[in-house]
């Protein structure tokens, strides 16, 4: 019955997902040129469908930004700044430990923290943060740092390899890393876009280690702006081959470009891009990654209705309550900086979908028995 409501070119492509086949490159770019959106969705769907059932889900989680004095200056980037710049801002440790302290009071499960390329802070700093922050709860999940600060850990602060780099920070208490900082892999446009930053290599190669040490981590991916379909499908298909390799993913987690933050140059007149490109774009990457169990719709990008209708193009998680979000708003973003559980629940429900609470390793919960979650303004 679908078959005959699909346009012709997805027809073969609808045929061998049904199959059990894997789709390649010439046909993931035949998905991005496709104007059936509908047709993507009904696709992603099944693959969707056979991963997680009817259940979509979320994180009760913090975010924490404990610095964006960065020595970078990447042209999408409206988060970094230097020391002086009037937007400079660095946390102290206690505060942050308070911030992580009053989440876990309201039930959280995570604190999921990155930061700019810091010039000065020290390795003792680091090891106190994730020292004290596991401290307060030994069950909570410490995800931290992106493959780029780990790269800027491991030369600059702590002086060692990345494995070992890495195993001091898991000794700390650190429970995961972020998927940030992938952008795009293709060196023409990382060159363009964050020209210092650590090369598509390199990121593969932290997620690597991480996954060998038998660790879990997210993937992620910065479109629209000036990359082709051709080069998403070029980042799709690195990760998918490390997914091979390791099976550490849990999840992919795409976003789009926000213009308004970018620097002055290149990257600052492009349009952001449509709900409609943000849809296919999910639904081609749950399509695509066959070997990844979830497609995570980050509602602080999408907007929380863009990223209640993505449920029905392939997505099954729609991120966290996050509390604090600020590297997207500092970009203009203008979606709320939280969520409830409550109204993460709602949107799942009212999607027909079966709303449960899931750990930083995408494995579904119990919620914890708080207080009433305070009121958002």
């Amino acid at each position: 019955m679908i078959t005959r409501l699909l346009s012709p070119e997805l027809r073969p492509i609808f045929e061998k997902v049904m199959e059990g086949g894997r789709i390649g490159e010439a046909e993931a770019e035949a998905l991005y040129a496709s104007k059936d959106l509908n047709g993507l969705g009904a696709i992603a769907n099944v693959v969707r469908e056979r991963k997680n059932g009817n259940v979509a889900t979320y994180i009760h989680n913090q975010y924490v930004n404990y610095s964006n004095h960065c020595i970078l200056a990447c042209q999408f980037c409206a988060f970094g700044a230097r020391k002086r710049e009037a937007h400079a801002f660095e946390l102290a440790v206690d505060e942050i430990v308070e911030k992580a302290r009053a989440g876990i009071q309201n039930g959280i499960t995570e604190i999921h923290m990155v930061g700019g390329l810091h010039p000065t802070l020290k390795s003792e700093w680091y090891l106190e943060l994730i020292g004290r922050l596991r401290a307060l709860d030994a069950d909570l999940f410490i995800k931290a740092f992106t493959a780029v600060e780990v790269t800027h850990l491991a030369l600059r602060v702590f002086k060692k390899p990345i494995r070992e780099t890495l195993e001091i920070l898991r000794e700390a208490g650190l429970s995961a890393i972020t998927g940030g900082g992938a952008e795009i892999f293709d060196p023409t446009v990382r060159e363009q876009i964050c020209h210092g930053k650590e090369t598509a290599e390199e990121w593969l190669d932290v997620h690597r280690t991480w996954h060998r040490m038998g660790m879990r981590s997210t993937a992620t991916m910065l479109y629209g702006h000036i990359e082709t379909h051709a080069h998403r499908v070029d980042h799709l298909r690195r990760l998918r081959e490390l997914q091979d390799e390791t099976g550490g993913f849990t999840g992919f987690v795409p976003f789009a470009f926000e213009p308004d933050g970018a620097r002055p140059g290149l990257l600052k007149n492009i349009r952001h891009a449509t709900g409609f490109e943000e849809l296919k774009n999910l639904a081609v990457s749950r399509i695509y990654l066959d070997n990844f169990d979830h497609i995570t719709a980050y509602w602080v990008s999408l907007g929380l209705p863009l990223a209640q209708q993505a449920l029905n193009y392939g997505v099954d998680d729609l991120h966290g309550t996050i509390r604090e979000e600020k590297i997207f708003h500092m970009a203009g973003a203008t979606t709320p900086q939280q969520q409830s559980c409550a109204a993460l629940e709602k949107v799942i429900r009212e999607a027909g979908r079966e709303p449960m609470q899931r750990d930083t390793w995408y494995r579904r919960i119990t919620p914890k028995t708080v207080a009433a979650e305070p009121a958002i303004a």
